[in-house]
């Protein structure tokens, strides 16, 4: 079946929601349509062992339900049957009891399909098609589709079950986080994740595959298919986790229909409940290629007890030991969760190929949970490759995106590097927007520029300074592609900058004034005392304490500027002394604040030790490249501009960030004013013209 073929099947499919209109709103339609496709594909494929199955089961009755599960699943040569004698055609036969009958038919499924149906809670569904008397005509148009493996093969297939989901996401207006991913980035993935492996050819080979957000599984069923294309004798395993009741009923029967081990398709939480935690040996559960594309920014608070207990608790025992990123986005949490389940490099070791947008590349300061996931994993030496696709990719979202390539067994001219990837001009326009999908990468099996297989050269070539020829706004441009780094090249140290803290001092009658609103002043005359009695006497006290305060400060000279503390220290406190006055540290504070102001040409302000005291809003930082001397930057960079500055080196933090769109920038002069104004003066003729015609 041709694209255009599946595409017109979808449609087809979909037309069907014209008879649930009124009963059933837009975004209900697909708790209708994504179920009885999926029925109707059991249907189509149990057709032609139906008869068989019912002549020989009546001979098994008796036998434990393991030995009629294995016997039924050989005459079906699907790892699924169904006992009932109905099928769509039989339904409709008796429209009174057809929703009944439906029911029935769907019970009589094995317990997998069961269980998927159930998922989809697809017995409401009939209850309401049945009381709105439309279940009849419903289930008569889905008898019309064919949709037997003659007609549509199991990739096809999929490319169906995908196409419907993301029409319903549409009319469902789901958040742009939510979104399903393209098939051509898809493949793009498992190119750049499976094109470098030399033992895929091997007689045989043993591959895992896992995709912790595996939504309908179109992931997983790229990943295969690229292995048995390459070869047929190859044993692909698969294994995906989800927590959307639907998308994971559509993985399991996708996966059914195929004859994988539904098995190793987990419904739930990743993060509260990893379906994948241990092996049936248990051992740890690693797997040979990872990939996935979880949601974009997306929070975890549901979660947030979960992870930060295994965070606390187990560090890097557990999955989350390097750190934790913000509360509204829990993209790096799906890459740590991933890089736990790595082979050990000896073992063979692993490949992961994961779709962000843009913020776990540069989100996040020095010291934060970010910026220490991207240390952990650059130090670490795993991180591959970063690609930056086109924008207007993704159905739900126009955001830019990108891939992240990472294992622990690079090869030996990649160990210690980085390669970035700027693929932002590998694109076609679409015929057809889809969504915010206005863009695709060029693929060779749609009849189109091998977009993809291009994009997996320029990684595979490893090549710095890599170019390009594009036609960008009808003008040839040569732009470079790719680039490699040092894993310290992305790295920094964040130092903090201290100047010293000028003041001057004065007690003025303004700067006396400033003291009622200092809070350790206003307090004393404030009291916490329930007992009125005692209230009042405290608060009697204070306020007695405040004019003897006020006092004290009338006795030194309004007019005189101090610009060095200690001198006015020693004033204030003989001032004291004449009053048999003794500033508590919180009323000194408080008077200090309100009688100084910063004077540049003031005494440094010093502590005890005679250091010099920072002055906290001339604090700065700077960031210094990883691989730059901190003293030397200093030096060159900020003393000639702040000669008493200092740097505070128990605030220095490191940190770790991927500007890629920084590295590939490239300055555009503007266009001449000549040339600007021959354009205006243009479309002023233009202009004029137009309006000559319409008033004649």
């Amino acid at each position: 079946m041709s694209a255009e073929t599946h595409s017109q099947l979808t449609n087809f499919i979909w037309s069907i929601c014209n008879l649930l209109r009124g009963p059933y709103k837009r975004n209900e339609y697909r708790k209708v349509i994504l179920p009885l496709t999926v029925l109707r594909r059991f249907d189509c494929l149990l057709a032609p062992t139906k008869e068989k199955v019912l002549k020989e089961y009546p001979a098994m009755k008796g036998k434990p339900e393991t030995v009629v599960r294995s016997l039924l699943q050989r005459i079906t040569k699907r790892p699924f049957y169904n006992l009932s004698k109905l099928d769509f055609a039989k339904l409709l036969n008796d429209p009174n009891q057809l929703a009944p009958n439906l029911n029935k038919y769907i019970t009589s499924f094995s317990p997998n399909v069961r269980d998927i149906m159930d998922r989809f809670a697809f017995d409401q569904q009939v209850m309401r098609m049945a009381e709105k008397n439309l279940l009849f005509e419903v289930i008569k148009a889905f008898g019309k589709i064919d949709l037997s493996p003659e007609r549509v093969d199991n990739v096809q297939m999929g490319y169906v079950f995908e196409e419907l989901i993301r029409i319903g996401a549409e009319q469902s207006n789901e958040e742009a986080g939510e979104h399903f991913t393209p098939r051509e980035v898809i493949k793009l993935i498992v190119n750049l994740l499976l094109s470098p492996e030399k033992d895929l050819r091997r007689s045989h080979v043993v591959k895992t595959i896992y995709d912790p957000a595996c939504g309908t599984g179109g992931m997983l069923s790229v990943a295969e298919k690229y292995i048995r294309d390459l070869n047929a004798e190859a044993s692909p395993h698969l294994f995906g986790q989800d927590w959307n009741d639907e998308a994971w009923a559509v993985c399991k029967s996708d996966m059914l229909i195929k004859g994988e081990d539904a098995d190793n398709i987990i419904l739930g939480d990743i993060f509260s409940k990893d379906g994948f935690d241990r092996n049936h040996e248990g051992k740890k559960h690693t797997f040979d290629y990872m990939l996935a594309n979880p949601p974009f920014g997306v929070e975890w608070k549901q979660q947030a007890g979960f992870i930060e207990k295994e965070h606390s608790t187990l560090g890097y025992e557990g999955r989350f030991g390097a750190g934790l990123p913000r509360i509204n986005d829990g993209s790096l949490l799906f890459l740590q969760h991933m890089l736990s389940k790595m082979q050990p490099a000896k073992q063979g070791g692993s490949r992961i190929g994961i779709v962000f947008n843009g913020s776990p590349l540069f989100t996040g300061d020095a010291g934060s949970g970010e910026s220490n996931i991207r240390q952990w994993i650059i130090e670490n030496d795993w991180l591959e490759a970063v690609v930056a696709l086109p924008d207007q990719l993704f159905y739900n979202t126009g955001i830019s995106t990108y891939i992240w390539i990472l294992t622990n067994r690079k090869e030996p001219e990649r160990k210690g590097k980085i390669q970035l990837i700027d693929a932002r001009q590998f694109y076609v326009k679409m015929r057809k927007s889809l969504g915010n999908k206005r863009n695709k990468i060029g693929d060779r099996e749609e009849g189109e520029s091998d977009q993809i297989g291009e994009i997996a050269k320029i990684h595979g070539g490893f090549r710095e300074g890599e170019t390009r020829n594009f036609a960008i706004d009808g003008r040839p441009k040569t732009l470079v592609v790719s680039k490699i780094f040092d894993n310290a090249d992305f790295g920094f140290h964040k130092i903090t900058v201290e100047r010293p803290l000028r003041l001057n001092f004065q007690a003025s009658v303004e700067r006396i004034a400033k003291l009622e609103e200092e809070s350790a002043f206003k307090n004393l005359a404030n009291s916490n005392k329930k007992n009125e009695k005692i209230r009042a006497q405290e608060i009697a006290a204070g306020k007695q304490r405040q004019k003897e305060i006020r006092n004290v400060l009338r006795v030194l000279s309004s007019e005189k500027l101090y610009k060095e503390r200690e001198s006015f220290l020693v004033d204030l406190k003989a001032a004291a002394q004449q009053h048999d006055l003794r500033l508590s540290a919180a009323e000194l504070k408080a008077v200090l604040s309100a009688l100084s102001e910063r004077d540049e040409a003031a005494e440094i302000c010093r502590d005890k030790e005679g250091n010099p005291e920072p002055d906290p809003e001339l604090r700065d930082t700077e960031t210094v490249p990883l691989k730059e001397s901190i003293d030397e930057y200093f030096k060159r960079e900020v003393l000639p501009h702040v000669p008493d500055a200092w740097i505070d080196h128990s605030k220095t933090k490191v940190g770790y960030e991927i500007p890629l769109n920084r590295h590939f920038y490239r300055y555009e002069p503007p266009r001449p004013l000549e040339e600007i104004e021959a354009d205006i003066k243009t479309l002023e003729g233009e202009i004029l013209a137009l309006l000559k015609e319409v008033t004649g």
